[in-house]
């Protein structure tokens, strides 16, 4: 009897912490999205290159994953190498124009977000993955860290 009222009492405990993080998960998400529609023009235009560098950068990592798995390791390299040319085009002058408004820790962390924002809809409808409940506590915890490296 002692046992499962323990049991029984852990459950909850760890329920109420759970929901109390998500809770503060959602609050940080809630006061960053107000932060994003408050942001300059310079962020909007750090973001979009951001974003256009890591849609070369998806695929020169993982393209090959999808539409190369034939081909021999040191062509796909090549080709590989061949599309992050562009994704450095892109992101080499987006670093300069970013450090003109953003800390490295800023632009990195943005970077990392930015990174996920493109691989999701890679990883789910190009090769096939499957997201699952753990995804979204990560892309939580994500939030959790812009909110951070934004915090004046």
């Amino acid at each position: 009897m002692l046992c499962r009222c323990a049991a029984g009492v852990r459950k909850q405990l760890f329920t109420t912490i759970l929901l109390l993080y998500i809770q503060m998960c959602m609050y940080m998400a809630f006061v960053f999205l107000l932060r994003l529609l408050t942001m300059s023009a310079s962020f909007w235009v750090y973001s979009g290159l951001l974003v256009a560098s890591n849609v070369f950068m998806t695929f020169a990592w993982y393209g090959h994953l999808k539409y190369g798995p034939n081909l021999a390791l040191p062509g796909v390299v090549l080709l590989s190498w061949f599309i992050a040319f562009f994704e450095y085009s892109i992101l080499v002058p987006a670093t300069r124009y970013g450090y003109q408004f953003f800390s490295v820790t800023q632009m990195k962390v943005m970077q990392e977000v930015v990174t996920l924002v493109v691989f999701v809809p890679f990883a789910v409808l190009l090769v096939g993955e499957k997201l699952r409940w753990n995804h979204l506590w990560a892309a939580l915890c994500l939030v959790g860290a812009v909110y951070f490296a934004f915090k004046k």
